[in-house]
């Protein structure tokens, strides 16, 4: 029998799946380290007032978050293509922890506002840990591991402002912070102990590897696109939740605990994966991103209304709205990432990092600007702004061509 005959009568070994233990672990750290950048929002209403800060400096503080975030995923994220990524993890994790209790005990609203910059940074801990899992798992359980790893993150976003309402309301807004930095030291030190090293897959050095991003976001209209859209959507997003705590006090005189709690309709976007992604599928992603865009605008608008009803029936409106426009924002996303995924299966990684990037540069820019047109316009401003950033965002895709 003939050597290659005896290869071709051997068969396939199986690879084992990951223990449960590691895959659990690897959800949970994306989930903390994500959590980071969204603890401050329903506790800006404590924040503010404590620190002696004004409106406009209070909104900064979810503003520079986003662009710290930002700033990391474009300028930190290539390294885990060159270096090995479990010391990536593990520095991100004690920087993430120092800087969640530098914030804690920062005196002055200029502390909290240059720790903030930093813990956005940091949290790309998140986007470092993803690749990872994928990395790991076998072939055949990828897809699963991977969706797994992800819910965590979704969980995290979902239970972070419900979380650090209510710790702050009881507790007190530092609290929070320092009970973040202790969550992130212990899964950072859970995550050393159960990854392996990991080979780098590339040679390129750090100022090649930022070139090839620019190559590729000039290369594909696709990716543009889509990351206009997806930003444009973040716009809005993140104009609703970084003035949400605000409006509430002033408007009803609800606390953090009730502004944390309304972080549960995130729950939809968690259901909104999976459903966004069988009707890419099926109807092709182009038309989701489409769907999704005019749910989030439609959403919006709807808030109109309040004036007409009794505060009630306001209350369950903008619950209704929450839902549907966090519906919206993540079934786009979804479908938005199976689009640029779709463009080069090498640089995947790359792709999701300047998609991302764009992202939390529209969350940066609505926490901004919805706090100056809370400012201006009251809460009816900051719905102007959020249906028209909706708006446009559905212009974009039904402007857009399959390529």
């Amino acid at each position: 029998m003939s050597e290659l005959e005896t290869t071709q009568n051997i068969a396939p070994v199986e690879e084992p799946a990951l223990p449960g233990k590691m895959v659990f672990t690897l959800a949970a750290g994306t989930g903390l380290s994500v959590a980071s950048i969204y603890y401050s929002q329903p506790m800006l209403g404590i924040i503010g007032p404590s620190l002696g800060a004004n409106l406009t400096q209070t909104g900064l503080i979810p503003t520079l978050t986003q662009i710290g975030y930002a700033l990391g995923i474009l300028f930190l994220i290539p390294l885990g293509d060159r270096f090995d990524r479990r010391t990536i993890i593990l520095l991100k994790s004690v920087l993430l922890t120092l800087s969640l209790l530098l914030c804690g005990f920062a005196p002055g609203i200029h502390g909290v506002l240059l720790t903030s910059l930093l813990i956005g940074a940091t949290a790309t801990l998140a986007q470092d840990i993803v690749p990872a899992s994928a990395a790991l798992s076998p072939a055949a359980q990828r897809g699963k591991t991977v969706g797994t790893v992800m819910t965590g993150l979704l969980v995290g976003i979902l239970l972070s402002r419900v979380v650090s309402g209510v710790v702050a309301e009881y507790f007190g807004w530092r609290a929070m912070y320092q009970l973040a930095a202790v969550s992130v030291a212990l899964v950072g030190l859970a995550l050393w102990r159960v990854l392996p090293r990991f080979t780098p897959g590339t040679e390129l050095s750090y100022p090649q590897l930022l070139l090839s991003m620019r190559h590729l976001w000039l290369h594909y209209k696709t990716l543009r696109r889509a990351a206009l859209s997806q930003g444009l959507l973040s716009v809005a997003f993140s104009a609703f939740w970084s003035t949400l705590a605000i409006m509430l006090n002033e408007t009803y005189h609800l606390g953090s605990g009730v502004a944390g709690a309304f972080g549960l309709a995130g729950a939809a976007g968690a259901l909104a994966a999976p459903l966004a992604g069988k009707l890419a599928d099926k109807q092709g992603p182009a038309l989701v991103t489409q769907i999704g865009s005019a749910l989030v605008m439609v959403s919006f608008a709807a808030m109109f209304l309040l004036p007409l009803l009794s505060p009630h029936a306001q209350i369950a409106l903008i619950v209704l709205s929450a839902i549907g426009f966090d519906l919206g924002v993540q079934a786009t996303l979804v479908s938005h990432q199976s689009l640029v995924y779709g463009l080069d299966p090498a640089a995947r990684g790359r792709l999701n990092a300047l998609l991302f990037t764009v992202v939390f540069i529209g969350m940066a820019v609505g926490s901004a600007l919805g706090s100056k047109a809370l400012e201006l316009g009251g809460w009816q401003g900051v719905i102007a702004l959020a249906t028209l950033a909706g708006a446009g965002s559905l212009i974009v895709r039904i402007m857009s061509r399959k390529i």
